[in-house]
């Protein structure tokens, strides 16, 4: 059977995975450019029903406002790919959830879309834990569009892992 992701994502994932059963902490993600994918990740691996709480995916602006109760204002000020809107989604994920841990990602995955000040491949991923300052990473990752959102969910990964310690 062939496996939905790569080795290195799964491994990332199986770590995450590990780690919040761990420290007994409820995950959830919320996510734009890469659809859900970081979800399917994680539930790719047995045993996550234990500790994946929910996945939002949060598309469109609305769905930012309504589901994660990110702010019209910050959306309008900062736009939708962007690091203050990340740090909602993320928080707003743990608000809107039983989650005690939450990772966000917003971005360009392309092939159109980008600006000079926001080019294709621009992520945004936040990871937020009840009780502990919000992680922010800002990259902009080469490729395609399947390449840009395959690094955006094995970094995500990498970014919650170095969130819950």
């Amino acid at each position: 059977m062939t496996a939905l992701f790569p080795n290195d994502i799964l491994d990332r994932a199986r770590q995450v995975v590990t780690a919040c059963k761990t420290h007994r902490l409820a995950f959830a993600t919320a996510e734009s450019c890469t659809g859900g994918l970081i979800a399917g990740a994680i539930t790719e691996i047995a045993g996550a029903s234990d500790v994946f709480e929910r996945g939002f995916v949060t598309y469109s602006n609305e769905a930012k406002i309504e589901l994660l109760g990110v702010s019209e204002k910050v959306l309008v000020a900062h736009g939708a790919v962007s690091e203050a809107v990340a740090r909602a989604m993320a928080e707003g994920a743990i608000v809107n959830s039983g989650a005690v841990v939450a990772v966000a990602v917003t971005g360009i995955a392309g092939p159109g879309g980008g600006s000079p000040e926001k080019p294709v491949g621009l992520v945004h991923l936040a990871c937020a834990q009840r009780g502990k300052p919000t992680l922010h990473v800002r990259e902009v990752f080469p490729g395609d569009r399947t390449a840009i959102r395959l690094a955006t969910v094995a970094t995500a990964l990498d970014l919650t892992l170095k969130r819950i310690g």
